[in-house]
């Protein structure tokens, strides 16, 4: 299988489980991995049949910016499903990261990759239904 990679995504958005994380919002960065079969389009060399990368990033922005979740791994499974329902994707990967966590005297960033493929629909689909 073929991967596209979209690395870098930078929204502010208003998730996090201290009531001043979601109130005031901070940056979050989200790095996705698409797994397609590219053959096709590789071979035609034509944008009509290829995956539409702005709207692959479009379709991130707004569901950070458009929802809110106490933990970004939240963020992350909800961004696996939008991205596999809206494309043709046989597989993702969602990185989400947290650049500035509100822990004290930490530096760095905190992330959350989820990998999902497109069964995973199905079997949400099934207990969904239960």
């Amino acid at each position: 299988m073929d991967r596209i990679t979209i690395s870098g995504i930078d929204v502010y958005a208003h998730h996090g489980v201290h009531p001043a994380e979601r109130e005031l919002g901070q940056r979050f960065v989200v790095d996705v991995e698409l797994w397609t079969d590219l053959e096709a389009v590789a071979r035609s060399d034509s944008l009509r049949s290829a995956l539409d990368y702005t709207a692959v990033h479009r379709r991130v922005c707004d569901v950070v910016a458009g929802t809110s979740f106490h933990l970004i791994e939240a963020l992350a499974w909800r961004l696996c499903r939008e991205l596999l329902t809206g494309f043709p994707l046989e597989r993702v990967a969602v990185t989400v990261q947290k650049p500035n966590p509100p822990i004290a005297n930490f530096l760095g960033r905190v992330a959350v990759t989820l990998e999902r493929g497109r069964e995973t629909l199905a079997a949400d689909g099934a207990a969904d239904a239960t």
